[in-house]
């Protein structure tokens, strides 16, 4: 199972230097109602996630993946386990970013691979896109004026500010709203129906609302993906970029 353990408080790797994390709960909970005895967690990034299924060496990544078209073509998705508000941080005390347009011709912090990289990079004019492995590093330059914003998540940017007391702030809190997958090998339909029948049971029985709660300040995973709308539960949403 693959994670990329540099994410919090998605994974990430705790004092212990064991994995941790919203992906991690999720994934153990997983294999628990699939019958699967132990779980080998392998630290991987998202520039690698699809590679690694296609080349067998991952049975499934868990770790805050967006559903897009685009990735639908190399591999398959679960049905929705979270959603994941994408915002965009600045230095404490920065004024003059409210909008995206505000964003044109800045130094913009992003991590590799991830859907933030392919929208600034698509949806930003003249935008001078800095790539990190992970968004710890991203929001550590921003927070030493070496960006002028970040794009990470939403939950990550507020765990991380508060975790390393970095001085760095939400100035677009949503800009916007992915859906999240596990991503596996394509056609495999008894792998998913076990998989998303494994997900339904965890937002049922309320595991994924106690799981979340206990990350992510409160916010309830299940609410959210129950609240999707058919076709964003059931299939990739429409490509946002090219």
């Amino acid at each position: 199972m693959a994670l990329t353990q540099a994410n919090p408080p998605w994974s990430f790797l705790d004092d212990a230097g064991q994995p941790a994390g919203y992906d991690v709960d999720v994934a153990k909970d997983l294999a628990k109602r699939l019958g699967i005895p132990r779980v080998d967690f392998i630290g991987s990034d998202y520039a690698s996630f699809i590679g690694g299924i296609q080349a067998d060496r991952f049975d499934i990544v868990v770790s805050a993946q967006t559903i897009t078209s685009k990735r639908d073509e190399q591999v398959d998705f679960s049905r929705p386990y979270a959603v994941n508000d994408v915002a965009v941080f600045v230095r404490t005390g920065t004024t003059g970013i409210a909008t995206p347009r505000d964003l044109a011709g800045k130094k913009i912090a992003v991590s590799e691979g991830t859907t933030e990289a392919e929208f600034v990079r698509a949806s930003i004019p003249g935008a001078d896109v800095r790539i990190y492995k992970n968004a710890m590093l991203g929001l550590t330059d921003l927070s030493q004026g070496r960006a002028d914003a970040a794009l990470v998540s939403r939950f990550q940017g507020t765990y991380l500010a508060a975790k390393k007391a970095l001085p760095v702030q939400a100035a677009i809190p949503v800009l916007h709203r992915e859906v999240l997958g596990m991503s596996f090998r394509e056609r495999s339909p008894r792998f998913k129906d076990a998989v998303d029948k494994a997900i339904n049971g965890m937002i049922a029985d309320a595991t994924l609302s106690a799981i979340s709660r206990r990350w992510f300040s409160g916010t309830d995973m299940a609410a959210a993906v129950r609240g999707l709308p058919a076709a964003q539960a059931t299939r990739p949403p429409a490509e946002r970029r090219s």
